[in-house]
């Protein structure tokens, strides 16, 4: 397909719908979770209850101590723990093919696993990128062997991320992609743009942008601001982003096109996500942990495993105006960007270190503590938010109702760890919570009707 010459097909109508995401084969979980706090704000299920999983089905709730557990049936004494639904990352990078040596699907799905994650969406820019229906097609043979928990694939929406021509995005939609995005880069020619949503209307699956205008990002390295000239170190404008967002807003929506914004950062980009909804785009949004945390201030410590992303922390006004766009629905999920890097690529001088951190052990924990605790946020949006960043993709957010699978996570709010003290299921140790106390902890967690994770230090009774 391509983009200059190339017209749309007539045949594209219905699109056949491709089943989305992708696990291993494993057994069904038959467990009896007694006497947790359940929390579920779209079914409106709260309170202390006993929770009966059967054959990988919720099959039953009940009063505290009501569920007699069968013989031989795994128990969990749950008394104090919370039980919620499951949480969906749209946005992770699992580096598979061609740097394996950051992570692959069998990692990455336990560090997904592990954070109380049942579903994850994987970017496209690998190495090679994702561009074709057959690297589509054995990423998703090689996640039904490997992950932990169900696994969605995007494809590039230019050839090689090169921003020149486009993929062939209806063969890649029936081979299996979920969605499209050049992430790692902005599509810098509106007019690709402008195709690519021509396409996509007729094709279904949502483009993820990363909004960056190159010209005025250049060479930064962290936020333009009073750090960055302290530091004297180059910095990337907030208007980089923001102006990238109003330009491919204003495209969508002339074209009918659906996007989704990924990681904002800056209150003017805010701005524009509120113009656009307020037009009638259909435009979706994320934010990430480390951006609703933390701001340019700690880049002083140089310390680019931690704090050296795209894009960059900003100031503290961005931060906060992230919560409130967070708190009043104008930023529709929260997504961690899980970006590994080998030590080799962070240890290095701050300029010259690769972008990006690992955030999905500590996704809930990280927020948890720094902004439900404080009351800066309530536990329900939390929950909330980090399980619905599937449902701009077509996924419906997972549910503690009777008679829906099992996609839950068991998590201990009380429990305080050191993050990377006991290690991590990722292969990659450049997480920005690294070496951080937090509160709260993911026991177990169940997707897809499967036991995905135990934390080594917590184990089931048996009946």
């Amino acid at each position: 397909m391509n983009e200059v010459p190339g017209s749309i097909p007539d045949d594209l109508d219905e699109m056949p719908a491709p089943r989305p995401l992708v696990q291993r084969p494993g057994p069904d979980a038959t467990l009896l979770i007694r006497g947790a706090e359940l929390l579920d704000p779209a079914a409106e299920i709260s309170g202390s209850r006993d929770i009966l999983i059967e054959d990988g089905v919720i099959s039953r709730i009940a009063g505290s101590g009501a569920i007699e557990a069968g013989e031989g049936m795994e128990v969990i004494e749950a008394e104090g723990f919370h039980v919620f639904p499951a949480f969906f990352d749209p946005h992770v990078h699992f580096r598979t093919p061609g740097q394996e040596y950051k992570e692959d699907l069998e990692t990455g799905t336990r560090s997904a696993a592990a954070g109380g994650f049942a579903g994850v969406i994987a970017m496209a820019n690998t190495s090679p990128p994702v561009s074709s229906p057959e690297q589509i097609e054995a990423l998703r043979d090689r996640a039904a062997h490997v992950a932990s928990v169900p696994v969605g694939f995007t494809a590039t929406v230019t050839r090689d991320m090169k921003g020149t021509e486009l993929t062939d995005m209806a063969e890649l939609r029936q081979a299996g992609a979920i969605g499209f995005t050049d992430d790692g880069l902005p599509i810098a020619s509106a007019r690709i743009l402008r195709r690519a949503l021509q396409y996509q209307a007729m094709t279904g699956g949502r483009i993820a942008l990363h909004e960056e205008d190159p010209e005025l990002s250049g060479k930064g390295v962290m936020n333009e601001g009073v750090v960055s000239s302290e530091l004297g170190m180059r910095g990337v404008p907030s208007i980089s982003e923001s102006t990238m967002i109003g330009r491919d807003a204003a495209i969508a929506g002339y074209e009918g096109g659906a996007i989704q914004i990924q990681h904002l950062s800056a209150v003017e980009s805010i701005e524009q996500i509120r113009r656009a909804k307020a037009d009638g785009v259909d435009i979706t949004c994320e934010v990430t942990p480390h951006h609703l945390c933390l701001t340019d201030e700690a880049v002083r410590d140089l310390d680019a495993s931690k704090h050296k992303m795209n894009p960059p922390l900003r100031t503290e006004t961005d931060r906060q105006a992230l919560i409130e766009a967070l708190r009043d629905g104008t930023i529709d999920c929260i997504a961690t960007d899980h970006a590994p890097h080998a030590v080799h690529e962070k240890e290095v001088p701050y300029e010259g270190a690769n972008m990006g951190v690992t955030g999905l052990e500590t996704a809930f924990s990280s927020v948890y503590t720094e902004l439900v605790l404080p009351g800066t946020i309530t536990l329900e949006l939390l929950v909330e938010k980090l399980g619905c960043g599937g449902a701009p993709f077509g996924i419906e957010p997972f549910s503690l109702a009777e008679g829906s699978r099992a996609n839950l996570c068991l998590v201990d709010l009380e429990a305080e760890w050191v993050v990377g003290e006991d290690g991590y299921e990722s292969r990659s140790v450049n997480s920005w919570c690294a070496g951080q106390k937090l509160k709260s902890r993911v026991l177990v967690t169940l997707a897809d009707g499967q036991v995905a994770f135990r934390l080594r230090t917590f184990s089931l009774g048996v009946a």
